[in-house]
């Protein structure tokens, strides 16, 4: 008799146009026994043929006949905006309302796994926090920098699953810096002329290449893990010794006049950042990555200058960037 063949594991990816969906898309689709269909308004470079990408507002009704008519087995939802030009209405409503749609797709229509990314963010610079912070240290992020408030609010929203819905095996994780040809503060940070630090301040950082991210997104999905997981890479540098590592010479700064100059670079659009992320540059936040390690098995593969020489491009895959993306993007994402 004819052995039945096996159904593939059948992924949805929100967010798959980003750097990070990119990178995952990638590494599953290289796995024979993954279907993977991702969801986002961007224009994907470079998709793989098999790969059905979906440009559709996660929020509307035809997202969720996705789930409807297609029995999916994991939900990685990556598609969270983190761009801080946005209007605060504008990341209320796509980053609550549409985590809040994940959970109701999977609850309604019996997804087992929802892996949401999250960041170490949520507990925020402060200048006593502990040595290495755990999953259940307070969320205190929004204090010093409001934008973050979203952010705290999904990562609560998923937690409130493990007892809402039991039944799905949802998975947090709060990644520490990422760094790589990810669009985001840190890498971003590195890729200046002059990085700047605060006279008097070098905190404690921690990073992670991209593709140890990507491990870890992967390894949540196994089956039988739950919970909230700090990812970290190699151990915690300077904040002058990564600069360095990335090559770059620091732009000491007086921490008086640190504030005015950011905001006028904010405005200016020098900076991609604005003045009250300064507190990541006086105060560290490192966290305890030892369940994430044991659990999920994570062993980073790069090290710190690894991730730093990813920031700049330096031997990272040679993707177009989410901004190189930007004309496409607005040439027609459906919005049903």
């Amino acid at each position: 008799m004819a052995r039945r063949k096996r159904r593939k594991t059948r992924v949805v990816i929100t967010g798959i146009s980003g750097r990070l969906g990119q990178l995952l898309t990638r590494r599953l689709h290289r796995l024979e026994d993954h279907e993977i269909i991702g969801i986002d308004r961007r224009f994907f470079r470079r998709r793989p043929k098999d790969v059905e990408h979906l440009r559709i507002d996660i929020r509307r009704k035809a997202c969720e006949d996705l789930f409807r008519t297609k029995k999916i087995d994991v939900i990685y939802h990556l598609g969270l905006m983190h761009d801080p030009r946005r209007g605060s209405q504008e990341h209320h409503t796509w980053n609550i309302l549409g985590t809040q749609r994940v959970f109701d797709y999977a609850r309604r229509h019996g997804v087992p796994k929802v892996v949401l990314l999250s960041s170490t963010d949520v507990y925020g610079p402060q200048d006593d926090n502990p040595a290495f912070i755990s999953e259940d240290a307070p969320l205190l992020g929004a204090q010093r920098f409001s934008q973050i408030r979203d952010l705290i609010s999904v990562d609560m929203m998923a937690q409130s699953y493990f007892w809402k819905a039991p039944e799905i095996e949802t998975v947090v994780l709060r990644p520490v810096h990422i760094l790589g040809g990810v669009d985001n503060a840190m890498s971003n940070y590195l890729r200046l002329q002059r990085p700047p630090v605060i006279f008097g301040f070098d905190p404690m950082m921690q990073v992670i290449h991209e593709e140890d991210m990507v491990s870890a997104i992967h390894a949540a999905a196994t089956p039988g893990l739950r919970g909230i997981y700090n990812v970290t890479g190699p151990d915690a540098l300077p904040l002058r010794r990564l600069v360095g590592l990335a090559g770059k010479k620091p732009l000491e700064m007086p921490h008086v006049l640190a504030p005015t100059i950011a905001r006028q670079a904010w405005m200016m659009r020098l900076l991609d950042a604005p003045a009250a992320e300064l507190e990541y540059l006086r105060f560290a936040v490192t966290v305890d990555g030892s369940r994430a390690k044991q659990l999920l098995r994570l062993n980073p593969q790069y090290s710190a200058a690894d991730s730093a020489r990813a920031a700049l491009r330096l031997g990272a895959w040679d993707a177009p960037s989410d901004a190189a993306n930007q004309a496409e993007d607005s040439k027609g994402a459906t919005a049903a």
